[in-house]
């Protein structure tokens, strides 16, 4: 559903995985310009994979939409905390998707940096 929701949009190469551990390596193999990460993954945790992303100077200016089921705040508040640049549940509006996507590679890159923690 995701290929199919930005086959439009111009000169788009995926690369996918299937796990977050996939993932990493699919990072360290392949220059990407995006990507697109959900919470729910095997052997991983997304949030994991998206402090792994940012923890790294050659992926910190890299967008990274957040696409997942969990739509409470908790989630959505720790996974823009840890620095992604955009979250959207499921299920998602195809139109939705492909415009995201599309705002996020044309904006110019901004450097990452975390958001200020909150005293306990």
């Amino acid at each position: 559903m995701v290929r199919a929701s930005l086959t439009t949009l111009p000169d788009i190469t995926f690369v996918d995985a299937v796990s977050g551990l996939q993932a990493i390596e699919a990072l360290a193999v392949a220059p990407v310009n995006m990507v697109i990460l959900d919470l729910n993954m095997p052997d991983m945790h997304g949030l994991d994979v998206l402090r792994f992303v940012r923890s790294h100077d050659h992926f910190r200016s890299v967008p990274v939409l957040v696409l997942t089921t969990r739509g409470d705040s908790a989630s959505r508040d720790a996974v823009m905390q840890a620095g992604a640049s955009s979250y959207m549940t499921k299920p998602f509006v195809p139109g939705a998707l492909s415009a995201a996507v599309s705002g996020l590679l044309n904006r110019e890159p901004a450097p990452w940096t975390p958001a200020p923690s909150n005293p306990a």
